[in-house]
């Protein structure tokens, strides 16, 4: 049964120094800006937890794993301030994920749309199943994926996000999003994946988390501009959300 929470949810595991992060709500598992904080807050909280070794980053129920920006705040954006808000609650994550000194393993069960796929690429390790397409569609609503973009591109590149972003109505398959360097892992079934995921999260809580902390440095090294860089395209794409182009493509959408 997933959340009917209209803020959405957010629930923490943690069992054999392995955390489990779960987020859900009732719009395909979209997110609201009161949600995002959650999770920025939630992350920053694991990465210094002792207890805990690694983070698994999961959302609710079996169908999309993240459909992006809640739909409602984004109509409800009215000025340049709030548009900058609502769009860094995605900056902060992803930056409370490069930061976390816990590798963050994800566990993409389903469709991925828009901020979702940033989320996904701000993971360290991706497990995920063959339902899980994806699409950057923002500049159908006349923004584009500027936030998320540095995230993206850094697992995939550059032609991969051009060809991605440009064809914002079309689904990518999960294999083309693993061939591309997104996606870790792709399974049949959920239950495949769930069993590979368990037995691989068991052995990266084992090992060294000095060196775990280390070797995740190593790896985000020359990312730590996103700090400014991600809050300056929030305020760009806050300023796009408020166009006559957009205002008119969310309330076609809307009806």
């Amino acid at each position: 049964m997933g959340t009917t929470r209209e803020n959405g949810s957010l629930y923490i595991k943690i069992d054999n120094k392995i955390a489990t992060i779960e987020f859900g709500h009732p719009a395909s598992n979209s997110f609201t800006a009161e949600l995002l904080g959650r999770l920025t807050a939630e992350i920053d909280k694991l990465s210094n937890n002792d207890d805990i070794s690694v983070i698994i980053l999961k959302s609710e129920g079996d169908r999309a794993f993240c459909a992006g920006a809640s739909f409602d705040e984004l109509m409800a954006v009215s000025n340049l301030e709030e548009g900058k808000v609502f769009f860094s609650g995605f900056a902060n994550v992803i930056n409370a994920m490069r930061n976390c000194k816990k590798v963050i393993v994800g566990r993409v069960q389903g469709k991925t749309v828009g901020g979702g796929v940033g989320l996904v690429a701000a993971c360290d390790y991706v497990y995920a199943s063959e339902a899980a397409s994806i699409r950057l569609s923002e500049l159908t609503i006349g923004i584009a994926p500027l936030v998320i973009a540095p995230a993206v591109e850094r697992k995939i590149g550059t032609a991969a996000i051009s060809e991605l972003s440009l064809a914002p109505t079309e689904w990518k398959s999960a294999y083309w999003a693993q061939e591309k360097g997104l996606f870790s892992k792709v399974f049949d079934n959920i239950k495949e994946l769930d069993k590979d995921l368990e037995f691989h999260v068991q052995k990266l809580a084992d090992y060294n988390p000095e060196a775990i902390e280390e070797w995740k440095k190593a790896l985000w090294q020359g990312t730590d501009y996103w700090n400014d860089l991600l809050v300056e395209r929030a305020a760009i794409t806050g300023r796009l959300v408020l166009s006559e182009f957009t205002r008119n493509a969310l309330s076609k959408f809307k009806k």
